[in-house]
């Protein structure tokens, strides 16, 4: 039989595996319109030598390289970048008041003014090519408007003015191999345009001039990409309120005597990017915590809703800890400054952010693939369109060549519209128009925003509600879990043990002198037991013995020399290593302890065992719920602890696990190989792991997602893929439920990306033209075209609506 394993006395955390030699290097990009741009931006960085992983972002319009270090020139990245036609900078500020993303919000602002004013130009052109496409509304006030070389005027207004930039970006495209959606664009505009001015030049062709098509194509591609741009500045919303957390300015205290705190004389207002560690800060009512630090004088309500998501406000008091961004509301205090710049919890929780929304879903990938060569594609569509009709299929359904549509007429004295109710059209500009309508309608857009908006949004709200979620490939991974698996001791219980008996077993040793033996020895250690008995001994007034040599074994226990006495604390194997007598006695009291939940502690002293000490941790409040909501959603929670099996089955009957779902007496050198068997056994399950993020790196490591509760550790940081910044087992709820309904809506917008081209594009070729007369024009297939970037990201933004939460119900239950 044994004790109970000290199995967490050592912190054997480690964190995740890094690259060596390696260096993260990002540039703002600018210039990509479509998931075709984000393949050859990757190309084109991906060929510097040196450089072994890139990964670009349509959304956030910035580029990750991984390269080795000192091998690569980040400005020669950016200067090849912008040579190719995306003009790129390195990203190197990273004080609050300069952040990259302000420059990067105002070179978009600008975007969005200069796209606006094209969409105001194109919008009237439109209006005016509109009146004069549909017969004679107003020609009777402004004839004009029916003269076909009016409409020659507009539609030329139209391709230099708003449409310069897009004709110019698609020729580029064109010249570097790389050609996009501008390329298609323009090449459809140019047609119709040079189709139209050929009819219009040389009439005696009998061809049709459709001015009109230009116009309408430009104007629906503008106020697709103004609605575009507006929606996802609406997606980044959450993430720049996150960045607006950072304070600008610190009340520095120059003399922190204690006489001296409230003079005016002795404060100074500096940038909060100046502030050292070690230094101490006034922080008055209404001002925002400028970094990470302890209270040392005063006392206050914190608001840190704005990290954790908790409206509650929190009282603080001296040596309490304050964040960094959160809310002084009700009284001044002085902080001595504990973590400062890049080191403060708002700092790193906007580095993961960041880190988040550039990586890519694995579902991505094949988006991403076909959009490499998706303009080439198309390309080959059009043209093979163009010769079937051509060639074979006004030959073949020959009805299709009549229309009772509008005829530009010319002639001698007269060039006006006017309706024709069966009108022959020619086989050359049918087949023109149906490879035009193929070149505008298809949308490589929607396919490089499926995922990135999607992202964007998720992560962003996440971080608003304290859920960190650590990119696309975490969310789809949390789409496929099947089992949960929470760590015991400071993840279900609160961590924060009491003592609750203390059995002596020698003659010759009191309570007192037991507890006495056993902080000394605990005195070593920072474990939450170690914590509970030297708690106890202080409750008790007891003065703590001097303790030297020592050791601990990591499952087993610890030892240290007390005034001259050897003395152990740990499990029955920690003293038959030992050698030490254990008697049958002991053994069922032991046991008896254990099959109530407590923890128990053996103490040796000299070789002989003098006492028990039973330690009991209690539930969290919240843990119930959060195991029984996991169980609503379908998925297997399990317990994982290093305590014996009576122990961890005392936690489990409260929280109704069952006996199977049980993994205990699991020390923490063990805890990753047990994740690992879950994973590769008989049925292979896909594993969270619910943590602390302390002792259990390891684990949180190795399972497919490992979920840490908050400690304020660096360790949690890393280590995790889903970070709970408000410490609350509910919120394990929550981040599956987002991670879920934003994975959902990736596979919603790649679906319908997908499915709109695979529509849009045999429409627009004509396959309905024959049996229904039905074809998609240039025209409309330019606001198809926009529809649909803008339905993909709208999608995104609807998840701003899903509250991920806990019912009501289950709460009180």
């Amino acid at each position: 039989m044994q004790l109970t394993p000290k199995s967490e006395i050592v912190l054997e955390s480690t964190p995740p595996t890094k690259i060596l030699n390696s260096e993260k290097i990002i540039l703002d990009v600018g210039g990509m319109k479509c998931a075709g741009c984000v393949n050859a931006v990757e190309k084109q960085l991906i060929k510097h030598p040196g450089v072994k992983n890139v990964c670009v972002n349509l959304g956030t319009e910035i580029a990750v390289i991984e390269a080795e270090t000192g091998i690569v020139n980040p400005e020669a990245l950016a200067q090849g970048l912008t040579a190719a036609g995306f003009p790129s900078q390195l990203r190197t500020a990273k004080s609050a008041d300069n952040h990259p993303q302000f420059g990067v919000e105002a070179r978009q602002r600008q975007e969005m003014r200069t796209i606006t004013r094209q969409l105001i130009i194109a919008g009237l052109l439109l209006l005016l090519s509109g009146i004069g496409h549909f017969g004679n509304i107003g020609s009777t006030i402004f004839p004009f408007l029916n003269n076909i070389w009016f409409h020659c005027g507009l539609a030329t207004i139209a391709i230099i003015i708003p449409g310069r930039p897009i004709l110019v970006e698609g020729w580029l495209g064109w010249r570097r191999g790389a050609p996009n959606m501008n390329t298609l664009i323009g090449l459809g505009t140019v047609t119709a345009y040079t189709a139209s001015l050929v009819a219009l030049l040389f009439p005696q062709m009998g061809w049709e001039c459709f001015f009109d098509e230009p116009v309408m194509m430009l104007g629906f591609i503008l106020l697709g990409r103004t609605l575009e741009k507006q929606t996802r500045g609406l997606a980044a919303k959450a993430f720049r309120q996150l960045l607006a957390l950072a304070p600008q300015t610190a009340r520095l205290i120059i003399n922190p005597e204690p006489e001296k705190l409230i003079a005016g004389a002795n404060i100074i207002q500096i940038p909060a990017e100046q502030v050292r560690v070690g230094e101490w800060l006034q922080v008055l009512p209404g001002d925002k915590v400028p970094v990470d630090g302890e209270v040392r004088f005063g006392q206050t309500t914190i608001d840190e809703s704005m990290l954790t998501g908790e409206v509650v406000p929190v009282i603080k008091q001296p040596g309490d800890i304050v964040t960094g961004g959160t809310l002084n509301q009700s009284g001044a205090i002085a902080i001595q400054a504990t973590r400062t710049g890049d080191d403060t919890t708002l700092a790193q929780i906007v580095a993961l952010v960041e880190a988040a929304q550039t990586r890519k879903a694995p579902v991505q990938k094949l988006a991403d693939t076909v959009a490499g060569y998706f303009t080439y594609g198309v390309l080959t569509a059009s043209c093979l369109t163009f010769i079937f009709w051509y060639f074979l299929g006004t030959h073949f359904w020959p009805d299709v060549t009549m229309s009772g549509g509008m005829e530009m007429a010319h002639n001698m004295g007269h060039n006006s519209p006017h309706l024709a109710p069966h009108t022959q059209y020619s086989s050359l500009l049918i087949s023109l128009k149906l490879a035009i309508a193929v070149m505008v309608v298809a949308c490589p857009c929607a396919l490089g925003l499926a995922t990135p908006t999607a992202i964007l949004v998720g992560t962003g709200m996440g971080a608003k509600r304290g859920l960190l979620i650590k990119g696309g490939d975490v969310l789809e991974k949390v789409h496929k879990l099947d089992t949960v698996v929470f760590d015991k001791t400071g993840t279900l219980t609160t961590g924060k043990p009491t003592v609750t008996d203390c059995l002596v077993i020698a003659e010759s040793t009191s309570q007192l002198s037991l507890i006495q033996l056993a902080a000394a020895v605990e005195s070593g250690t920072y474990h939450p037991l170690a914590t509970a008995i030297q708690q106890e001994a202080k409750a008790r007034e007891l003065i703590i013995p001097h303790a030297v040599d020592f050791h601990t074994e990591p499952g087993m226990g610890v030892s240290a020399v007390v005034e001259g006495k050897n003395v152990l604390l740990g499990n029955w194997e920690w003293f038959n290593y030992h050698q030490i007598n254990i008697h049958e006695t002991t053994q069922q009291q032991a046991h008896q302890l254990a099959t109530e939940g407590k923890t128990v502690i053996g103490v040796a002293v000299d070789g002989i065992l003098t006492g028990l000490i039973a330690v009991s941790d209690t539930l969290r409040p919240d843990a119930k719920t959060a195991v029984d909501k996991l169980r609503q959603m379908g998925l297997r929670v399990m317990l994982l602890s290093g305590d014996r099996l009576e122990v961890a089955k005392a936690i489990a009957k409260q929280l109704g696990i069952t006996n199977a779902d049980i993994m205990a007496g699991i020390p923490p050198a063990q805890k990753a190989a047990t994740i690992q068997r879950l994973q590769s056994g008989n049925i292979k399950s896909v594993v969270a792991m619910v943590g602390d993020g302390i002792n259990d790196a390891p684990a949180l490591s190795q399972a497919d997602v490992g979920i840490a509760l908050h400690s304020g550790t660096d360790v949690a940081m890393e280590t995790a893929e889903i970070i709970l910044m408000r410490n609350s087992l509910t919120d394990v709820v929550r981040a599956i439920q987002l991670s879920r309904a934003t994975f959902n809506t990736i596979r919603q917008n790649l679906f319908w990306a997908f499915a709109y081209n695979t529509i849009g594009i045999p429409l627009a070729a004509g396959v309905l033209l024959p049996g229904w007369g039905f074809n998609l024009g240039p025209a409309s297939a330019a606001a198809l075209m926009a529809f649909s970037s803008v339905s993909v990201v709208t999608n995104s933004i609807l998840l701003r609506r899903f509250d991920p939460a806990v019912s009501h119900i289950d709460l009180i239950n």
